[in-house]
């Protein structure tokens, strides 16, 4: 499983949620909504989380998005594609089948 985090959403990040290097971004399954992996599961972030048992960590622009022990379901066979919507103006997530597995 991997985090991919495109130079668009990095830039995001930094502009709308305000991060700066070392902070950190956690990626975790939510109840309700919609996603093409989990029907009535979406995804979310939470900022500055500790790390505790992270399964997959990805840092950049000296950034760390990680997603925990507890969400590792929600992305089994998947590798997370964080990209940018120009047109939303909003970060979009895809997700990949994982062939490492």
């Amino acid at each position: 499983m991997e985090i991919k985090v495109s130079d668009e959403a990095i830039a995001w990040f930094k502009d709308e949620v305000e991060l700066s290097e070392g902070d950190t971004v956690k990626f975790q399954a939510k109840y309700g909504g919609h996603s093409p992996i989990h029907e009535g599961f979406s995804l979310a972030f939470a900022l500055n989380e500790p790390s505790k048992e992270s399964i997959v960590a990805r840092e950049k622009d000296g950034i760390t998005f990680f997603i925990d022990e507890t969400d590792a379901w929600y992305f089994k066979g998947y590798n997370l594609i964080v990209g940018y919507d120009e047109e939303k103006d909003e970060v979009a997530y895809e997700y990949e089948e994982d062939s490492s597995n």
